[in-house]
């Protein structure tokens, strides 16, 4: 008898923990700091997806591609690391586009001291740590934030270009 009412004292402390755990995850969610996918430009009409810029700016492809992965796969319980190396994989084309825009640059191939950390570096490792340090605040915050992902379409995020 007295093993069935240990047993049982387990496992109503085990559920406590787990219900104090879930009610915390649902306190600490600050939404406030959610993206939004949606325009506001009436012209789009309602509810309409906001896009990566017309103009050829590999920076602002590059980081509207890393937003919209990083919302979609921050869900996974893979370390945020892990899942941001996800979402630099998943944006390698814009990666590479910028990549080249920096090669076809008259010094594109140049290095310089890196303004954020005063090491030698070049555009492409420059454009590298970009892609990585905004992979991972993204799904940082969204996970921060229980933030939405975009709407996607076949498995892929909206509004990638």
């Amino acid at each position: 008898m007295n093993r069935n009412l240990m047993t049982a004292a387990l496992a109503l402390a085990a559920l406590s923990l787990g219900a104090c755990d879930n009610a915390h995850r649902t306190q600490a969610a600050n939404p406030k700091i959610c993206a939004s996918f949606h325009t506001a430009n009436a012209t789009a009409g309602k509810g309409a997806v906001a896009t990566a810029p017309a103009i050829d700016d590999g920076a602002a492809a590059m980081d509207e591609c890393a937003r919209r992965w990083a919302y979609s796969l921050a869900p996974s319980r893979d370390d945020a690391e892990v899942v941001a190396e996800a979402v630099v994989g998943a944006c390698n084309a814009q990666l590479t586009r910028w990549n080249r825009q920096a090669l076809a640059a008259p010094d594109g191939e140049g290095q310089a001291a890196s303004l954020t950390t005063g090491e030698l570096t070049s555009p492409i490792g420059e454009h590298v740590r970009f892609a990585q340090t905004r992979a991972l605040l993204y799904v940082v915050q969204a996970r921060a934030g229980a933030c939405a992902p975009p709407p996607a379409s076949n498995g892929v995020p909206e509004g990638i270009g």
